[in-house]
């Protein structure tokens, strides 16, 4: 069979999402090409001689542009089996159906891909290439046998995102030491495809894509685990291992604010094997929201562990979610001027604060406590709707998206737009920022260390 697997977007990194896979099919005997379209143009022959076309799509960007993508896949060849594949596929498994795709897999899909291709290979005569067949199982959730990430077919790695450091870039790779998630956090495309499960990948894998990426001149490493302290003694036994075979290699990692508490005990070692800084999802400063969200943690929790952070050499990257049914402009500006009050100025990249609730399908968010807030699924916007009954929310967050788009294209400094933002708010609040708080200089000393990537979700 010709396989074509298609990767639209992945936060800026080498896509795993096809690594994996191509892996995968390589043990299994079947050689694919692979292309990621984010920064690659599309292979129309590629996409007209094949048989199958799989569309990574692990997150709602992704999914996005996989749609768009699908069309014109159907346009060059109506007839190729079409399967997308990644966390998003299952959530919006029927709107995908419903534009044409054969097939649409997620959770552990990888082995289910392979048995799809298998099934497809030998069921296809060699004199109608174009005929479709059996659609796949939409999610499994079975403990796979792990093949190191095959890379060598992707574009180079320094073409990707860069970590950011005393001013200086440097090749940043990803890997992943888990998947899925112990926890139910209810606004989380992850819960409904995993339901409060995880898997982790074999540390010799795992420690294998390292290597294969170091050796392709990456001097950072992202764990793009949904929370890398899932299996903190798995994780640290990795980290640890990293740091004795390659010492200057830095790395970051995701970690929910109450495993950030629970875990203190690791996090200065963290720090000592190279974390360069900790993404972690506060998510509000109101408690009321955190607790709609099924976050368990309040506020006063992110402030110990920002704290817990700080006072073992980390530097924490929080990321929020400002913007919800529940969210007042008076929270909106205690936001702001607590960011600018504690110093977080470099370690908020602007768009953190446009992100706008996402409710897909099969979201907890539509349990009967909440369900109410939320209205019509939009398939085609992969999210139920919703409007603030305040419309001063929902016109402050469409400001603050379009000046956040304009600042990353135009590669503003962090604390210049975020000032533009924080007077917008103020603004929408009716108040102007105290003198105690009007602050929105960056704190002294050089920026925190960051990926040249900053675009979320």
């Amino acid at each position: 069979m010709k396989i074509a697997l298609l990767s639209c977007y992945e936060l800026g990194h080498q896509p795993h999402g096809l690594a994996m896979p191509l892996a995968f099919l390589e043990r299994a005997g079947h050689a694919a090409v692979a292309q990621d379209l984010a920064i690659e143009r599309l292979d129309e022959d590629l996409i007209r001689a094949a048989d199958f076309v799989g569309i990574s799509v692990p997150m709602h960007t992704a999914l996005r542009l996989g749609v768009r993508l699908a069309a014109r896949v159907r346009e060059l060849h109506p007839a190729v089996h079409l399967c997308f594949f990644g966390l998003y596929a299952p959530l919006n498994e029927d709107y995908l159906r419903a534009l044409g795709a054969d097939s649409v897999l997620g959770g552990e899909h990888e082995a289910e891909l392979v048995a799809l291709i298998d099934r497809l290979s030998r069921e296809l005569p060699a004199d109608a290439p174009d005929q479709r067949l059996a659609a796949g199982h939409s999610v499994t959730l079975t403990k796979l046998p792990f093949p190191t990430p095959q890379r060598t077919r992707l574009p180079q790695l320094d073409r990707y995102a860069k970590l950011i450091r005393d001013g200086r870039e440097h090749v940043a790779g990803y890997t992943e030491t888990s998947r899925g998630c112990l926890h139910l956090c209810r606004h989380c495309p992850i819960p409904p495809v995993y339901g409060g499960r995880f898997f982790v990948v074999d540390a010799r894998v795992v420690l294998d894509d390292i290597e294969a990426q170091v050796e392709l001149g990456a001097a950072h490493i992202t764990f793009g685990d949904p929370d890398f302290f899932n299996g903190p003694r798995h994780g640290m036994a990795i980290a640890r291992e990293l740091h004795r075979r390659w010492p200057t290699l830095t790395f970051d990692v995701t970690v929910k604010i109450s495993h950030l508490l629970k875990c203190r005990a690791y996090l200065p070692e963290l720090a000592t094997l190279g974390c360069a800084f900790v993404v972690s999802a506060a998510e509000s400063l109101d408690d009321g929201v955190l607790e709609r969200l099924a976050k368990h943690h309040t506020r006063a929790d992110f402030e110990q562990a920002l704290a817990l952070t700080r006072a073992a050499g980390l530097v924490m990257r929080p990321t929020f979610v400002p913007f919800t049914p529940w969210t007042t402009l008076e929270q909106l500006a205690q936001l702001v001027d607590f960011i600018a009050r504690e110093g977080l100025i470099d370690c908020v990249d602007p768009v953190q604060l446009s992100i706008r609730l996402l409710v897909p399908p099969g979201s907890l968010l539509l349990d009967p406590d909440t369900r109410g807030d939320f209205g019509t699924l939009d398939a085609a916007a992969l999210s139920y709707q919703w409007r603030h009954r305040d419309s001063r929310v929902d016109q402050l967050q469409q400001q603050i998206a379009a000046l956040a788009a304009d600042a990353a294209d135009r590669q503003l400094a962090a604390d210049v737009v975020f000032s533009q933002i924080r007077a917008l708010v103020h603004a929408a609040d009716g108040h102007v920022a105290t003198a105690t708080t009007a602050t929105t200089a960056r704190p002294p000393g050089p920026p925190a260390p960051r990926l040249s990537e900053a675009w979320f979700c």
